[in-house]
């Protein structure tokens, strides 16, 4: 008699996860030149991911600039925003709204290896990116652009999205086993993170890699040169990186391997802006 119960609310639980992946599912952004258009389960409110984002993005800022690590090298600091502030001008022709967005860029004196773009287009770039890997306007566009992309395309509301349906799952498979429900929810959860998060964060890195690519040609940088960034990460990291199925992200190869077949798709948009004709 107890388990009737148990078997309606794993149901209807079930009902509600799957019936919020029917009507969420959308793709926030134009596919632009290089054709995004994979469908995004979007459930959580944008402004809800947007304003947590943009409260972090001051926190992080207010500290670094307490500890005199914020925008200290003025000439790095103008070189990151006029870089960046190229590329947010392309913005729209991947979402016109973005155009409203309350961008901000800071530069972070840190040896971190890492740049970022939060929601809302909050974006931080670390120096040691820059210095470590001793990137060119064009490299450094390469890796804003890919961040940049990130935001656009809403890959951190995406994720937040599909981490509440699959919990509500790992939720009902639980219930649905109360005598092994450490068991159930301990398999559901890893299984969640190998066949949902990791994999849609891989395709989220490489969609941000090619929308990137675009953003750049169409800012006058050139394309050409975004592979090269990822043949720095992987001589800095000696080429010790993680097998692919259980990283985040797609592996230094791949990634190479995409943005160099995704470059002629978007070479004329450099051409246009540039004005002139390149050899191929």
């Amino acid at each position: 008699m107890k388990t009737k119960p148990t078997r309606r609310f794993v149901q209807s639980l079930l009902s509600l996860a799957f019936a919020s992946v029917l009507t969420a599912c959308a793709t926030s952004t134009a596919p632009g030149a290089v054709g995004i258009q994979r469908q995004q389960l979007l459930i959580v409110p944008a402004e809800t991911v947007n304003a947590e984002a943009a409260q972090g993005f001051k926190q992080l800022s207010s500290t670094a600039s307490s500890k005199g690590k914020l925008n200290n090298d003025p000439a790095l600091t103008r070189r990151v925003r006029d870089i960046g502030n190229r590329l947010i001008r392309e913005a729209p022709v991947f979402r016109p709204d973005a155009a409203q967005w309350a961008w901000e860029i800071n530069v972070f004196d840190s040896d971190e290896v890492n740049a970022f773009c939060a929601p809302g287009g909050k974006i931080g770039v670390f120096t040691g990116l820059v210095r470590k890997l001793q990137l060119t306007d064009d490299e450094l566009a390469a890796v804003m652009g890919h961040e940049i992309a990130h935001a656009l395309r809403e890959h951190s509301r995406e994720q937040v999205s599909q981490q509440t349906v699959s919990g509500a799952v790992v939720e009902g498979l639980a219930a649905a086993s109360p005598n092994n429900a450490g068991i159930v929810g301990t398999l559901g959860n890893a299984g969640a993170q190998l066949f949902l998060h990791l994999p849609f964060s891989r395709d989220m890195e490489l969609e941000a890699d090619v929308m990137g690519l675009e953003l750049m040609a169409r800012a006058g940088y050139d394309p050409r040169q975004a592979p090269q960034v990822w043949k720095k990460m992987q001589r800095l990291s000696g080429g010790q990186e993680p097998v692919q199925f259980f990283s985040t992200h797609p592996n230094s190869a791949n990634r190479i391997a995409a943005l160099e077949a995704n470059v002629p798709k978007v070479l004329p948009l450099y051409e246009a802006r540039v004005g002139r004709p390149l050899f191929r």
